[in-house]
């Protein structure tokens, strides 16, 4: 049985787009009605592929923005020579048929059982695991503590900002701030995760993810705080990784 499971989740299946919400000028959520659903845990992903009128395929990794029992979505931030991010964030329309297999992923996730607390720790449209992690809490009303540190470029390049202001949110703008902006204006540094990270006696369950260079600095920030290795969970991205 748990054979013939996997199987059907890497089967690839035909996906509807059912609605558009536009997130950020380059960032967009596409909720999808899949047929036969198999349902997912709050951090997994899925592969999305396009296929060309000339018979050519490209491929992407997306993580699953919602919850478990939520209807499947995904986050795509537009990547200007990416092959398939343009077509998503500023072609795709209700009714659009793409193909999608998964849910895949049994490492970078997080059931309400797990406990805590979590400490998230996002960069750009890797806040889309951490939504899904965040609604899943947030649904089955857990008492587990969660606080998410947000890097953006921008206050515009926030995404799911009116979402994220219910949630006991960190944000820090690394390009641009607006006038009388308070919050952190750097990259996250070993003096912000001090400040901001729960303490690695409470032993937190962290989540990070975001590119390559930000996961890096964070995941070593937390062990230099006594963060066990172990309970870090890092997913990184890229031009040709997973968003």
């Amino acid at each position: 049985m748990a054979g013939a499971a996997l199987l059907g989740r890497l089967t690839w299946r035909v996906a509807t787009v059912s609605e558009v919400v536009d997130e950020t000028p380059r960032v967009r959520t596409l909720m999808l009605d899949i047929p036969e659903w198999p349902g997912h845990v709050a951090g997994q992903h899925v592969d999305v592929r396009l296929t060309a009128e000339d018979g050519y395929r490209a491929e992407r990794a997306y993580s699953l923005a919602c919850a478990p029992g939520e209807p499947p979505a995904i986050t795509v931030e537009r990547l200007e020579d990416g092959e398939v991010s343009p077509h998503l964030t500023e072609t795709a329309r209700p009714g659009d048929t793409f193909e999608v297999r998964g849910p895949i992923g049994g490492y970078f996730v997080w059931r309400t059982d797990d406990g805590g607390p979590l400490f998230l720790a996002a960069g750009g449209s890797g806040v889309a695991p951490m939504r899904a992690i965040l609604r899943h809490r947030r649904n089955n009303t857990s008492e587990v503590r969660a606080r998410l540190l947000y890097s953006s470029r921008s206050l515009e390049d926030v995404i799911y900002r009116a979402e994220l202001d219910g949630e006991d949110v960190v944000h820090t703008l690394t390009r641009a701030q607006p006038p009388g902006w308070t919050g952190y204006a750097r990259r996250v540094d070993a003096d912000m995760l001090r400040e901001v990270a729960w303490p690695a006696d409470d032993r937190p369950l962290a989540f990070v993810c975001g590119p390559t260079s930000f996961v890096e600095s964070v995941a070593s920030g937390l062990v230099e705080l006594g963060y066990a290795p172990e309970r870090i969970k890092t997913e990184r991205f890229g031009v040709t990784g997973r968003t």
